[in-house]
């Protein structure tokens, strides 16, 4: 990795060793930034204020090797990286303002993407890890992880039927809570509906009725209006001597077919006089037939009137015109039938119910079955892990149980019992610790000394990552708390399992650090940066000295060296 202006970090390079590397340095020399690069590099959040003190932004690159079939290179070509040399090429920049980017391969892609390529590329242990795992609950996700396909797929399951069961409970309820509200709304859509259909109005019905209104209302006016404008554009047989319109259009036509042969442009002016002269004898017909058809039937005005009331009732009440009262009328048939198949639907909810609640039944047994059996190897490993941190009389168990509830209260029946059920089961479990023989098993949080604790946390942590199929581990100070021959063989632990696996170490256990196969030193210089030669690689004599500081805070105490020495031919012993 490539660090650039991130916390104390001004420009370093970290060189991390295929098998077991320790990072070590004074205390506020920036070795956590070493940790938190890495979590950017995989996703993690930016934090601005991770950016150095007058920079513009901080820059994490680096380059992970991955082989060219995994999951994590198949995903990544996916979204159009390239491998590099069967590596891929990673870059996060995170500016002063809060922004952030990712690069992969050569392209820009979303930082979701690093957090999906993280699940199979680095698995991170730290003390934040440790104290999440004295929570129950957390205990009891750990104990899934570790037990695989075996709790996966039925919990994938029960988890399934727990929503619809919740669904299906929250219905039942509410129909059986609101069961007054519900009939009050139906006998509000049956009346309702009752009276629409009792005035059986059409679509459209009110604007058709609003015209015939106006017309029947107007009926004299109208008629009159229409017999002089026909008298005007055809005659009137009373008086002759008044000249209409059909006359003279017809006298000027005729003006023009004399001479229209003489001139193509009058030959148009007259074909357009003949056309105006069909149109006024049109127009004329249908004034005519207007004002013949025209009654004004006081009987019909009176009956169109009082329809039109009673539509006017209705769309008062359930809509603007009389299309939105028939829309609300159709919606309304549906809700009541609805409401109406309440009961019904109220004994199939009740029946679905109680099938679901069988079938978690069904579903929790299987779980807690699967889990005890986890719980056995997993303890078992845990404390075989002890033993080699130097807690030979120290037993691991795990406890699983159920809480009853009372009768009638919202349970699942298993093993004849009724018992407390929640999205991951009825199981309660909890990590229990007995530090040596002859002492009773408790919760490993009241249990265990801060020495202890660590030292079970790591062996938790080492099982774990036997299960982990990713290439990469990284402890972060997980050893804090340890000291002495403890510590030595924690560094023996981490050393076997860098056999495997690439392990990564933040620690300021001189023990530790001497079983790495790479040791890094981080330190500051004057102005409290770490710069380019700040993240050296130690070896020979550099490594004594560090491993020397380590101990004794002397890098030149001979009793420091010595011992410095005698830790290293003991790891080197141990390869």
């Amino acid at each position: 990795m490539r660090i650039r202006s991130l916390g104390v970090i001004d420009d370093a390079v970290v060189e991390l060793s295929p098998g077991f590397t320790a990072v070590t340095g004074e205390t506020g020399a920036g070795k956590t930034m070493v940790v938190t690069s890495l979590g950017l590099l995989l996703g993690g959040r930016a934090d601005p204020a991770l950016v150095r003190i007058g920079a513009k932004s901080a820059v994490v690159e680096g380059r992970i090797a991955v082989p060219p079939d995994s999951s994590a290179a198949v995903r990544a070509e996916e979204a159009g990286a390239e491998l590099d040399d069967g590596a891929l090429l990673v870059s996060r920049t995170v500016s002063a303002e809060g922004r952030s980017r990712a690069h992969l391969g050569g392209r820009s892609v979303p930082v979701g993407l690093l957090s999906e390529l993280a699940d199979d590329l680095v698995a991170v242990h730290g003390q934040t890890d440790q104290q999440g795992l004295l929570k129950p609950a957390r205990q009891r996700g750990a104990l899934d992880r570790y037990a695989g396909d075996a709790v996966a797929v039925p919990l994938a399951k029960y988890t399934a039927a727990y929503r619809r069961l919740r669904a299906v409970t929250a219905e039942v309820d509410e129909i059986t809570t609101r069961a007054r509200e519900r009939a009050q709304e139906a006998d509000l859509l049956r009346f309702g509906l009752e009276e629409i259909g009792g005035v059986e109005p059409r679509e459209g019905e009110d604007t058709e009725l609003a015209a015939e209104a106006e017309r029947l209302g107007h009926a004299e006016a109208l008629a009159s209006a229409a017999t002089s404008a026909h008298a005007a554009l055809a005659g009137n047989p009373e008086d002759p001597e008044v000249v209409d319109a059909s006359t003279l259009v017809a006298g000027a036509s005729r003006a023009l077919e004399a001479v229209r042969s003489h001139d193509p442009a009058l030959s148009a002016l007259a074909d357009r006089l003949g056309e105006i002269g069909i149109l006024l004898s049109d127009v004329a017909g249908e004034l005519a037939g207007y004002a013949d058809d025209l009654d004004a039937d006081p009987l019909r005005l009176a009956a169109v009137e009082e329809r039109r009331a009673a539509l006017t009732q209705l769309t008062r009440k359930y809509g603007a015109d009389i299309d939105a009262v028939l829309a609300w009328a159709e919606e309304g048939a549906v809700r009541l039938t609805e409401l109406e198949g309440d009961d019904d639907r109220l004994d199939e909810l009740v029946a679905e119910r109680d099938a679901l609640r069988a079938e978690l039944a069904g579903l929790a047994q299987t779980l807690t079955e699967a889990r005890r059996e986890a719980a056995s190897r997993f303890a078992a490993a845990v404390t075989e892990e002890l033993a080699s941190l130097a807690m030979p009389h120290a037993r691991v168990s795990i406890a699983i149980s159920s809480t009853e509830v009372p009768e009638g209260a919202d349970g699942v029946v298993v093993d004849g019992r009724t018992v407390a059920y929640g999205p991951a089961g009825v199981d309660e479990v909890e990590l229990l610790l007995a530090p040596h023989p002859g002492a009773p098993a408790r919760p490993i949080a009241k249990g265990a000394s801060g020495g202890e604790l660590s030292r079970v946390m790591l062996a938790v942590e080492v099982v774990f990552a036997g299960t982990d199929p990713v290439p990469t581990y990284l402890f972060d100070e997980v050893d804090a708390g340890v000291g002495g021959k403890a510590a030595v063989e924690i560094g023996r632990r981490l050393a076997r399992l860098a056999k495997s696996a690439q392990v990564v170490v933040v620690t300021h256990l001189p023990q530790v650090a001497a079983f790495a196969d790479r040791q890094l030193l981080v330190e500051k210089t004057n102005d409290g940066m770490v710069t380019r030669s700040g993240v050296q690689v130690l070896e020979g004599e550099d490594r004594v000295r560090e491993l020397s500081r380590m101990l004794a805070g002397q890098e030149d105490s001979e009793t420091a060296r010595a011992h410095a020495e005698e830790l290293l031919a003991t790891a080197r012993g141990d390869g």
